[in-house]
């Protein structure tokens, strides 16, 4: 059986912060912490862009972890625009002074898949890690 952590965040930027921190505390918790940096800077990228193209003012957004064998998903539900999907954001050209448009693409090399799952409302974009997590401290964390 999977493990899964969710929390929600409010709109606003210092809960990009919380998130990231959510993310050390979940993975240390389930002693998976050899792609600990990869998935907090994930976790920072998805944040921020949840809050800057898909969580309307007054809104929340939810960060999910599960951990499924040595498998990680990180997951980020906002419920804004569904017209903005990571696949369309990381296909895009970013010139060398552009002061934006890298996170999707930083996600995009440091996981070993990335997605969207469109909802009625909102969307979720994932990105998949494969770990290496000791069976024993797994089996603890489940207890």
């Amino acid at each position: 059986m999977p493990l899964l952590r969710q929390r929600r965040f409010p709109r606003s930027r210092t809960s990009v912060h919380a998130a990231r921190e959510f993310a050390l505390e979940t993975l240390t918790d389930w002693g998976c912490t050899d792609r600990l940096d990869d998935i907090r800077l994930c976790v920072s990228e998805l944040a921020t862009n949840a809050l800057l193209h898909g969580v309307p003012p007054g809104r929340e957004y939810c960060v999910s972890l599960s951990l499924d064998g040595a498998v990680i998903c990180l997951a980020v539900r906002d419920s804004g625009d569904r017209s903005i999907l990571p696949r369309e954001l990381a296909s895009r050209t970013v010139e060398g002074d552009d002061c934006s448009g890298r996170g999707l693409l930083l996600v995009q090399a440091l996981a070993d898949d990335i997605g969207a799952t469109e909802h009625v409302v909102g969307k979720t974009v994932w990105a998949i890690f494969k770990v290496a997590c000791p069976s024993r401290q797994i089996t603890e964390a489940r207890r």
